[in-house]
């Protein structure tokens, strides 16, 4: 079935015109090629009712398309999927696995260093990642590694299920237990537990001189210190921005807890995810905030004297969003060692070692003076009781996994439960800090040793993580300035969105322009270009259909008296347009998605349509609007007044698109702008299938008697814009011997995934991360496709 609807989907511009042309002598209105549509479908669904209807999918929810999602949210439906509802485990918070029960296995890909802008940049090289992978999501650039990440990560006690030894005495632990064989036996001062510069570069704290830190503020601290040093309590809240994530709210506290510091912050960077649940942050307690990161960074610094000690848990993410280097730390998660490595949540630590409960659910998001306070009563304590005293108290309640308890609930470590459960596990790739059975771990030195390692095992594993790194040597190999590089592949996307246009008209500004342009579409910026006779300009769109619809219907506009010409830039980047253009309309995540601009009167006066001859608008002028042959929904440009610029833009709500395009079939959704602010005269239309769009498209006449221009959507639906977080356009280019050898490579890694897929058994949930790439200048997202591979 999905192959039928990506087969329908990549022909839906050819069926377009056909169709257009049978309609000339056809006497069906287009309400009746509405409902034969409706007809046509509804006999496909009863054909389609069976086992297929059945079989396990996974989609992204609606109100989640267009927030990213970070490792741990990756986690949960990982988790969900190999393990299920048992055990305490929760339906993923952003995307849907139905039919759960049916999935065989889980299969995830990690490719390193590949960004969602290389995705789209080398989209027509990606020919099975773009067509077999039907759910796409954003991917935020995690601080950890992400095979550990997952490998590592929590699930609840599972009934029944014996991780460590139940029987083993307390003092036989004790002899290869991590805090006996790192911290030893005997109570020592708090410079025991301060981590050396190896430790927190190990644990990717911030340090001084470390790549990717560069321009992280350093404290004003002593060289060492001593065990009578005061210790200072910190917390964070994050929020994710189109550059990551970034600091909300700190809270400090001093040895004795008092609150020295408890500060909201405003990140510079436009909000996409307030994370709330945990944050406890909203937009409207960041509405008022002035104070920035550099006021809380310069606050700290006037606070902390020479020999503070910075106790926190995790405290590596606070250093981070705080963009802050200080030598001396505790890190409460170090303290309190795991067995089986993997850290103890800071709430469990608190209910068991301090008997006080955190983070409780009644509360909305975390409270970081409370959670500061916690971490350092945490460390006051282990320094004063000592390793072993903390061992032998509290062994049994927080180490001995075996334990029945209630609150706090107990956990494991994901990799643990599903070798536990008899689980096959397999992990393929470079050498990387998990704890599985040797027989579980296999490192490999390339991506084709990987794929032939992974198709050459002789029972399928249920849950393998397979790493990809040579795509990433690649990179590095190639383009040695990364920086450089990850700007000019923005810069290649950036340019499908432009459009140059004029001559303009003496006097004719970037405003002007920016209203004329933004009836196709939410224009992100203008650029003028004075040439020594003539005005032109610039405009960039946020998304590929406003560049698209104004080069079909701007291009012979009369404007005051000049007629303009609009047209894509010429250079070599664009010469694949068209056909990239054509692939992004065959999309499965575009199969019945559309994109519909609403004109008020005076616009459409000034745009009427009318034949061309040889691809030239002909001299006859008309006053109405005469339905004509249209290319997806595109009719000709043809102006035959002054355009009048003090127009408004005629606004779209809901409601009225779901009754203009209902009579074409089922209206899933209607997003009407990314930008609530702005108001709009665009939108996209998701409808139930594909076929209900085709009848929309063959209907373009009689929309555009309605004041309504439409196109196939070309923007998958999971990016607000086509390119993301601004980027300053880079004069720099790269050599086509380089591009060429890029879209080898891709090729290449794109024909192994394609194997890779081919060869896993029917009904394995199959995950391909793109990690993204982060730096001090910011982070450029990555890439989630997901997919069930059904039976061919």
């Amino acid at each position: 079935m999905c192959v039928n609807i990506i087969g329908w989907n990549m022909e839906s511009s050819t069926v377009a015109k056909c169709k257009t042309k049978k309609r000339k002598n056809s006497t069906h209105t287009a309400q009746e090629e509405a409902k034969r549509f409706k007809t046509e479908q509804r006999d496909d669904e009863v054909l389609q009712c069976g086992p297929a209807s059945c079989l396990p999918r996974v989609s992204v929810l609606p109100d989640r398309l267009q927030q990213p999602i970070a490792l741990d949210e990756l986690t949960e439906l990982l988790q969900y999927a190999a393990l299920g509802k048992t055990g305490g485990i929760k339906k993923p918070s952003w995307c849907h696995l139905r039919h759960h029960r049916k999935v065989k296995g889980v299969n995830v890909v990690i490719v390193e260093d590949l960004t969602q802008n290389h995705f789209y940049k080398h989209y027509l090289c990606l020919q099975h990642l773009r067509t077999s992978y039907t759910s796409r999501v954003t991917f935020t650039p995690s601080s950890v590694d992400v095979v550990s990440g997952i490998f590592s990560s929590q699930v609840p006690k599972q009934d029944g299920l014996s991780v460590s030894k139940a029987d083993e005495e307390l003092q036989e632990a004790m002899k290869n237990h991590p805090i006996i064989t790192v911290f030893g036996t005997e109570r020592r001062g708090l410079t025991a537990y301060v981590l050396t510069e190896k430790e927190m570069i190990k644990n990717n704290y911030p340090v001084k001189g470390m790549p990717g830190f560069e321009e992280f503020v350093c404290t004003d601290c002593a060289d060492c210190v001593t065990d009578s040093s005061p210790l200072f309590g910190i917390d964070c809240e994050m929020c994710v921005t189109e550059d990551g994530k970034e600091l909300t709210r700190v809270s400090m506290v001093d040895g004795d807890g008092k609150c020295l510091m408890d500060e909201l912050v405003k990140p510079p960077n436009h909000i996409l995810n307030y994370c709330t649940k945990f944050s406890g942050i909203t937009p409207a307690m960041l509405q008022p905030i002035t104070t920035t990161l550099q006021d809380v960074q310069e606050m700290l610094i006037r606070i902390l004297p020479h020999d503070a000690v910075l106790v926190g848990h995790s405290l590596e993410h606070d250093l981070i969003a705080l963009k802050l280097i200080h030598k001396h730390v505790i890190d409460t998660s170090l303290l309190y060692k795991r067995e089986c490595g993997g850290r103890f949540k800071l709430k469990v630590l608190t209910g068991i070692i301090l008997k006080r409960k955190i983070q409780t659910e009644d509360m909305l998001g975390h409270h970081p003076t409370e959670d500061a306070l916690a971490a350092l009563e945490l460390a006051q304590y282990f320094i004063k009781t000592g390793p072993r005293q903390v061992l032998e108290i509290h062994w049994k309640a927080l180490w001995r996994e075996t334990e029945t308890r209630e609150e706090p609930p107990e956990t494991h470590r994901f990799s643990d439960v599903l070798q536990a459960l008899g689980r096959s596990v397999a992990f393929l790739g470079k050498d990387s800090d998990i704890a599985l059975k040797e027989s579980s771990h296999k490192q490999c030195n390339s991506d084709k040793e990987v794929l032939k390692s992974f198709r050459n095992l002789k029972t399928w594993p249920s849950f393998s993580v397979l790493q990809f790194s040579t795509l990433s040597n690649h990179l590095k190999s190639y383009f040695p300035h990364q920086e450089r590089h990850h700007q000019m592949t923005c810069s290649r996307l950036q340019d499908m969105c432009v459009v140059l246009a004029g001559p303009f008209p003496t006097g004719f500004s970037d405003g002007d322009a920016k209203q004329l342009f933004s009836f196709c579409g939410t224009v992100r910026k203008v650029k003028m270009l004075n040439t020594v006779v003539r005005v032109h300009a610039e405009i960039e769109f946020e998304l590929l259909e406003g560049a698209m619809l104004a080069v079909k219907t701007l291009n012979g506009l009369n404007v005051l008296g000049q007629t303009i010409k609009v047209q894509r830039p010429v250079c070599e980047s664009m010469l694949d347009l068209d056909v990239t253009l054509e692939a992004l309309m065959g999309d499965p995540l575009n199969a019945s998605h559309l994109y519909a601009v609403k004109m008020n009167h005076s616009m459409t006066e000034c745009i009427s349509t009318s034949t061309k001859v040889n691809g030239h608008v002909s001299d006859a002028e008309r006053l109405d609007v005469t339905p004509v042959k249209t290319v997806n929904g595109l009719p000709p440009a043809k102006v035959n007044k002054w355009l009048h610029l003090n127009t408004s833009k005629s606004e779209l709500s809901e409601e009225s698109v779901k009754e203009t395009f209902g009579h074409f079939g089922t209206v899933k959704r209607v997003i009407v702008s990314a930008k609530p602010k702005e108001s709009t005269g665009h939108a996209r239309i998701v409808f139930v299938n594909s076929e209900d769009r085709r009848a929309a498209l063959n209907s373009s006449e009689d929309l555009w008697k309605k004041k309504y221009l439409i196109c196939p959507s070309l923007t998958p639906v999971h990016l607000p814009s086509w390119v993301g977080a601004e980027n300053k356009k880079t004069t720099h280019s790269h050599s086509s011997a380089q591009e060429q050898q890029m879209d080898v490579v891709m090729r290449k890694l794109d024909r192994c995934l394609q194997k890779l897929f081919t060869s896993l058994p029917a009904g394995t949930l199959s995950v391909v991360v793109l990690l993204g790439h982060a730096s001090t200048n910011g982070h450029l997202p990555g890439l989630c496709l997901m997919e069930v591979k059904q039976d061919c």
